[in-house]
C-alpha cells in the first residue's frame, strides 16, 4: 500500500540531510510511535512516503502526521542514540524488550571470606558470576555440588567454634580461624574449571577418593562421593557437548518472513547450549537492521552477564555491533559454530510457522475487534483503551478501578486501583458524579505531569452521568477535549448492549453488531473491569470492617490495629491466636487478653 504525504510532510522531506541520525514519527497526537536510525537520514525517511508498503509498516505510516530528526556524527553515534530513544519513549511500533532478564546466577562473592550464593541481580562489586542457568532449580542443584566438592564459606564466620557445615566438609572454616586467601584462590579456580565445562579433572578426582574411602571400608563416604560422580554424568556429562572450547558464548540468527522476525538466542555455557531464548516480533525496518536493534537492547537490560563471544550471521553489521557492545562480534565460515548458528535460524523458522497459525486464529479476537471499536464509533484507530468502574456499598469504602487492553489484550501490568473519597449524597448512597470526576482527575492529571502516553479511548461503566462528568474534567480542567471517552451500557439483567458516545447535548446509543468480535471484545472489557473493581472493593471493605471492630477494642490504637491487621490479616486468626503470639508483636499483658476477650464469641445459656 503506497500512502500520499501530506503538505508539511513534503515540505519536511525536502529539507532532509544525507547525513546519519535517527528520526522520531509521530501521530496525529503528537506522540512518538516509532524511532529509527539511519546512515542517510534522506533516504531513509523518504522511503517510508516513497514506497509501498504492508502489514505493520503499513500501518505505521498511515498513523504518521509529522516527524523530527536528530543528526549525529557518526553510524555508531546513531546506534547509541536510537536505544536510548526507544528507552525513554517506548514507542508503541519499536521492538521492546524487558528491562530485566530474570535469570539465576551464581555467584562467589568479593570478600575476604568469600561464598557462593544464587542471584538474579547483576552489580560491579568485583564478583564472580556464572552463568545464566535455566531456572532456579538448575543453579542450587550446581551450586550445591560444588558447596560438596570445593567449598568455600558456608557460615556466618568468626563463630568462635566449627560450623555444623565445616564438620560436613563443606566449609574451610572461617567460622573459627583464619583461613588463607591462597586456600580459596585454590577454590575458586577449580570451581572456574568446573563451571566453564572442565569436569574430566574432578570426575577423575573424586573416582580416586571414592576407591580410596572404599580400601579403608569408609562405605558412607565412598557413597557419597559415588552420588557426586553420578551427578557430573546425569546432570553434566549427559548434556550434549557442542563445543570444543569453553568460551562462554551467545549466539544469534532470524528468520523473516511476512512483516515478522523470530529471533532465537542460543547461550552457550560449559560448552554446552545452557538456555535459549525465542522471540517473534513485528518489524518496520529491514530484518538485519531490527536484529542489530534487538542485540543492542538485549545487552541493556539488567542482570544480564555479556559473554566473552557473540556469534551473528554474515547479514548483519558485526563491525557497529562490536564497537557499540565492547565484546567479540563474530560470523563462523566453517565448523561446529557454523552449525550452531544454522541450527538458530531452522528453530527460529519453526517458531515463526508456528506463530502463523495461531495468528491466523487470533488476529479477529483481539486487534480487529478493536478495530470494529473504533470503526463504531467514527475514531481513528488506535491501540491503547482505558477502562473505569466503581464499587461501594451505599457510599460506603467507594473504590475505583482501571484496566487497560493495548490491541485487544489485556494488559495487567498497567491495571490501577483507586481509593475514592465518596462524597455521600444524602441517603442515596455515593454520588457517581463526584467518584467519577475524583478518578478522572487523579488518572489523567498525573500522566499530563508526567509526561505520559495518553490512551487512544476511554470507556466508562456507567450511564450519561459517568460520561458528562468525565468528559467535564477532562475538558473544562485538564484540556483533553480531543481524548475519546465512550460509556459502557448494560441492560436489566446486567449485560451488555452498546456504547454511548458524543457530545453532552447529544449523547447517542452506538449499537455494535452482537455477533461481532468487537461487541465480544467489549463485553469481555466490561466485565473485566467489573472483576477488578470488584475484587478490590471486597479486600478494602473487609479491611475496613476488621479495623473498625479492633477500633472499638479498649487500648487497641491504630499503631496495635495497624500490627494485629499485618499479622493476621483477619478476625478469625487473631482469636486462633494466643496470647503470647499478640505479646509477641509488642502489645503489653493486659492489652492482649482485652483483645482475646472482645473477640470471643459469648456463649448464652438458659437455667
Amino acid at each position: 500500500m503506497e500512502f500520499v504525504a501530506t503538505e508539511h510532510i513534503e515540505h519536511k522531506l525536502a529539507l532532509l540531510p544525507g547525513l546519519p541520525g535517527c528520526y522520531l514519527m509521530k501521530n496525529e497526537n503528537g506522540k512518538i510511535i516509532y524511532v529509527g536510525k539511519a546512515k542517510n537520514l534522506k533516504n531513509r525517511v523518504r522511503s517510508y512516503f516513497k514506497s509501498s508498503h504492508t502489514g505493520k509498516t503499513a500501518r505505521l505510516v498511515s498513523e504518521i502526521r509529522d516527524f523530527e530528526t536528530i543528526i549525529t556524527n557518526t553510524n555508531k553515534e546513531a546506534f547509541l542514540l536510537e536505544i536510548t530513544l526507544i528507552q525513554k519513549y517506548q514507542p508503541y511500533f519499536n521492538i521492546r524488550l524487558k528491562q530485566g532478564t530474570g535469570y539465576p546466577y551464581i555467584k562467589i562473592t568479593n570478600e575476604r571470606d568469600p561464598m557462593m550464593k544464587i542471584t538474579g541481580q547483576i552489580v560491579k562489586d568485583g564478583a564472580y558470576y556464572f552463568g545464566p542457568y535455566p531456572n532456579v532449580y538448575a543453579a542450587e542443584e550446581t551450586m550445591r555440588f560444588i558447596q560438596k566438592v570445593y567449598p568455600l564459606r558456608r557460615c556466618q564466620g568468626h563463630l568462635g567454634r566449627p560450623c555444623l557445615y565445616y564438620h560436613m566438609g563443606q566449609c574451610l572454616g572461617a567460622c573459627f580461624k583464619e583461613v588463607p586467601v591462597a586456600a580459596y584462590t585454590a577454590q575458586i579456580e577449580k570451581i572456574k574449571r568446573f563451571l566453564n565445562g572442565q569436569v574430566g579433572p574432578i570426575k577423575q578426582e573424586l573416582t580416586d577418593k571414592m576407591q580410596v574411602a572404599a580400601a579403608k571400608m569408609e562405605f558412607e563416604r565412598a557413597a557419597e562421593l559415588r552420588d557426586q560422580i553420578r551427578y557430573i554424568e546425569q546432570t553434566v556429562e549427559r548434556q550434549k557437548i557442542i563445543s570444543n572450547d569453553h568460551t562462554p558464548r551467545d549466539i544469534f540468527n532470524y528468520y523473516y518472513d511476512r512483516g515478522y522476525v523470530s529471533i532465537q538466542v542460543f547461550f552457550i555455557r560449559q560448552a554446552r547450549l545452557m538456555k535459549r531464548e525465542k522471540h517473534v516480533l513485528p518489524i518496520i525496518n529491514e530484518p538485519e537492521e531490527a536484529l542489530n536493534t534487538f542485540i543492542s537492547q538485549f545487552y541493556r537490560r539488567k542482570n544480564n552477564l555479556p559473554p566473552k563471544e557473540i556469534l551473528v550471521p554474515k547479514s548483519l553489521d558485526a563491525t557497529s555491533l562490536e564497537e557499540v557492545l565492547d565484546i567479540p562480534v563474530r560470523t563462523p565460515q566453517r565448523g561446529e559454530k557454523r552449525q550452531l548458528l544454522a541450527l538458530a535460524k531452522k528453530n527460529a523458522k519453526l517458531v515463526l510457522e508456528e506463530k502463523f497459525r495461531l495468528m491466523e486464529l487470533d488476529e479477529s479476537k483481539t486487534l480487529g475487534a478493536q478495530d470494529e471499536i473504533f470503526d463504531a464509533l467514527g475514531l481513528p484507530r488506535g491501540h491503547k483503551i482505558e477502562a473505569f468502574d466503581h464499587s461501594h456499598i451505599m457510599g460506603q469504602d467507594p473504590v475505583s478501578a482501571m484496566v487497560v487492553f493495548e490491541d485487544g489484550r489485556p494488559a495487567k501490568k498497567l491495571y490501577r486501583k483507586y481509593k475514592l473519597k465518596g462524597e455521600v449524597e444524602h441517603q442515596n448512597g455515593a454520588d457517581e458524579a463526584a467518584n467519577t470526576r475524583e478518578v478522572i482527575r487523579r488518572r489523567y492529571s498525573r500522566l499530563l505531569k508526567e509526561h505520559s502516553d495518553l490512551p487512544d479511548l476511554i470507556l466508562m461503566d456507567g450511564g450519561e452521568i459517568e460520561l458528562s462528568a468525565a468528559r467535564d474534567v477532562l475538558e473544562n480542567e485538564l484540556g483533553l477535549d480531543q481524548l475519546p471517552i465512550a460509556g459502557m451500557v448494560k441492560n436489566d439483567k446486567h449485560r451488555t448492549t452498546a456504547l454511548l458516545f458524543g457530545p453532552d447535548d447529544n449523547i447517542q446509543p452506538v449499537a455494535l453488531d452482537h455477533k461481532s468480535q468487537g461487541f465480544y471484545l467489549l463485553q469481555r472489557i466490561q466485565d473485566e473491569v467489573h472483576r477488578f473493581v470488584i475484587t478490590f472493593h471486597r479486600k478494602t471493605h473487609t479491611k475496613n470492617s476488621l479495623s473498625s471492630q479492633l477500633e472499638a477494642i479498649k487500648g487497641v490504637g491504630p499503631k496495635t490495629r495497624t500490627k494485629l491487621l499485618r499479622q493476621f490479616g483477619s478476625l478469625s486468626k487473631i482469636r486462633e491466636a494466643s496470647l503470647a503470639d499478640i505479646q509477641a508483636l509488642g502489645i503489653d499483658k493486659t492489652t492482649a487478653q482485652m483483645i482475646k476477650l472482645s473477640l470471643t464469641p459469648t456463649t448464652l445459656s438458659n437455667k
